[in-house]
């Protein structure tokens, strides 16, 4: 779960405005919302009552970014192939999180939901079914992300955040990187890293 590897630091400014640009002109916005304490099943909502939403400038906010595209035709799709120019994502594989389709899935879908960060962006664009992105805001908060085909998302390097899946137990996604991908996540706590520190000043501001 990732993008620009540290030594792309340097670009990350230009790149976040054009992130932004693209993220604003969706003509379809994200659902997100505020999380409940519940320890629950991780694939239900867990919506606080009253229902507490997060909008797509608050998420910009945290570095998050967002494009929503046709996932029927990814493989031809202009839009997609111009993003993936413009931010150098040159790595794609498509995975599949399903009992069926994912080896060792209980044991993926474990590590997936622990508390974590990476040292690179991570891109996901869900070609099929549903998901959820949880998300630290500044307050540490938990934040989740309602992910559905044709939802494309950044989460920028040195956020803490978690994945699971919806109670449909499905989803496709294609995962894109610059240059070769780096899969290793950090478990929190990880406020020693260079890049959550620079994440986190990040924020001042914000």
């Amino acid at each position: 779960m990732q993008l620009h590897h540290s030594k792309h630091c340097n670009s990350m400014s230009s790149g976040l405005q054009l992130l932004k640009r693209a993220a604003v002109s969706s003509s379809m916005g994200v659902e997100a919302w505020f999380m409940d304490s519940s320890d629950e099943d991780q694939r239900k909502p867990h919506r606080l009552n009253p229902n507490q939403p997060v909008s797509l400038d608050e998420l910009q906010k945290l570095g998050v970014f967002y494009w929503k595209l046709n996932a029927d035709i990814y493989e031809t799709d202009p839009e997609l192939e111009q993003i993936r120019k413009d931010q150098g994502y040159s790595y794609m594989d498509i995975i599949t999180i399903h009992k069926d389709k994912l080896p060792n899935y209980e044991e993926k879908l474990k590590m997936f939901f622990e508390e974590h960060l990476h040292v690179d962006d991570e891109i996901r664009y869900i070609l099929d079914g549903q998901a959820y992105f949880d998300v630290r805001d500044k307050e540490d908060r938990w934040i989740r992300i309602s992910m559905r085909k044709g939802d494309l998302i950044t989460l920028p390097a040195g956020i803490y955040h978690r994945f699971t899946l919806d109670e449909t137990n499905y989803t496709k996604a294609m995962r894109l990187f610059v240059g070769e991908p780096v899969w290793k996540a950090y478990n929190r706590p990880a406020d020693d890293f260079d890049i959550r520190q620079k994440y986190v000043a990040s924020l001042q501001g914000s």
